[in-house]
């Protein structure tokens, strides 16, 4: 196996499964660190990904989370392990400490100086000298990240800092050099162009090597040089699905041949949107589809403290779904002083779980949120996720594998707040061409 990656919440862990399978790799996202009958159901494989929620974690349960990685990716020993963090690598020292996940996740072969790709074009995620950059909504204007209108206060990982290597720093990983745009852009062609300037900064011992990114351009280089540097050692990278990216561009094998992205279908039943997301860009996907399903709002603080009122609200969402009638559920935004996040995020995945169980009808489904998502579909008896088709920059559609037959095949959406299009909600019901 050439590329093993963990997500660490769902919807980045789907965009990077998305990334590979267009590409042609066959490659599967399993929930949890899969069981040899599982990875034998699979068949083989080019990539295998493993789903978790580390980005919502305190540093203890994090390792509890990514011990049981760490072995299963230790069998195949794969070329490149990449830590798939979000585009944006909002993390803190106690909650979703990126430097934690990519220790526990180190193997003794692997090169001991990580590779960091700094940004993601693709989604509008530029690293230039070091500072991150990210645009306010798909084509909108770019702000540097410790301005973000949305990244700069998010409840529980705010980005104060834009030069990640300060970044890093504070998370535990105090000596990161960086290779900049100006090396891109003056290296000589071929796998050897980035050593030269790799080669004196590795001469400070540093422990991450983090790469500008700002073109396509950028990342066919970098997959160039980190397959040529795995050839040697294997490597552990840290990043969005920008790493995916760089590493199709060289692949070693040639992958089949893939036609253009499979148009996604109108869906046939009634559609359930959970919409735990506060973001500014899925309230304007909210507004854009508000007359397309039936509104249900959620109290954050009655569905985390009153156990038969989240029954009841999932009752009357199933009563809507069997009427044929497309619902969107939506958290109402929460107080200063509301329950934790995670606490909301855990309710709304028992939320989900009792709509379908009351709903064998819905056979697609669409959840708005990175924690929101990640508690969403943990708590799904499930064990993996095949791509189905995109929906969107960043919004793959996928199929869930599970044991259960009233979930065996359901598709499924899972977006992080600040993805995808104005119309990917009315797009979740209606279908992209």
């Amino acid at each position: 196996m050439r590329y093993a990656w963990y997500g660490d919440d769902f919807t980045g862990a789907c965009d990077t499964l998305a990334t590979l399978a267009a590409a042609g790799a066959r490659t599967l996202l399993f929930l949890r660190a899969p069981t040899r009958r599982q990875v034998a159901a699979a068949g083989p494989l080019d990539a295998l990904g493993i789903a978790g929620t580390a980005r919502a974690l305190a540093p203890d349960a994090m390792a509890a989370e990514l011990a049981p990685v760490a072995r299963c990716f230790a069998t195949p020993a794969p070329a490149i392990t990449h830590y798939k963090c979000c585009s944006t690598f909002d993390s803190a020292p106690r909650v979703g400490n990126l430097v934690l996940g990519t220790t526990a996740l180190r193997r003794p072969e692997h090169d001991p100086v990580m590779a960091v790709f700094g940004g993601q074009p693709s989604l509008g995620r530029f690293c230039a000298f070091g500072d991150l950059f990210a645009s306010a909504m798909a084509g909108g204007e770019v702000h540097r990240i410790d301005r973000h209108p949305t990244m700069s206060r998010h409840p529980v990982t705010p980005m104060h800092e834009a030069d990640l290597r300060r970044h890093l720093h504070t998370l535990g990983l105090p000596a990161v050099r960086l290779i900049d745009l100006q090396v891109l852009d003056a290296a000589r062609p071929g796998p050897d162009g980035l050593q030269p300037a790799v080669e004196l900064a590795l001469a400070g011992q540093p422990q991450a090597l983090l790469f500008d990114t700002t073109t396509a351009t950028h990342l066919q280089q970098l997959g160039q040089w980190l397959w040529s540097r795995a050839a040697r050692r294997p490597q552990l990278v840290l990043g969005a699905s920008s790493v995916a990216q760089a590493a199709l561009a060289h692949w070693p094998d040639a992958l089949p041949a893939t036609p253009d992205a499979p148009p996604v279908a109108a869906a046939q039943a009634p559609v359930f949107l959970l919409v735990g997301s506060q973001s500014p860009v899925t309230a304007a996907q909210v507004r854009l589809a508000h007359d397309l399903f039936e509104q249900i709002t959620i109290d954050p603080v009655t569905l985390v403290a009153d156990g038969q009122a989240l029954t009841a609200l999932a009752c009357r969402c199933a009563e809507l779904l069997k009427q044929g009638r497309p619902v969107m559920a939506r958290t109402r935004t929460p107080a200063a002083d509301g329950p934790p996040a995670l606490r909301v995020a855990q309710a709304c995945a028992r939320l989900l779980v009792e709509v379908l169980a009351r709903s064998p009808q819905v056979r697609r489904v669409g959840v708005a949120g990175g924690d929101t998502a990640s508690m969403a579909l943990r708590a799904l008896d499930a064990w993996a996720l095949a791509w189905q088709g995109q929906l969107g920059p960043g919004v793959p559609l996928t199929r869930i594998h599970s044991d259960r037959p009233a979930l065996g095949g359901l598709e499924l959406m899972l977006k992080g707040g600040q993805m995808g299009p104005p119309g990917l909600f009315r797009q979740l019901l209606h279908g992209v061409p």
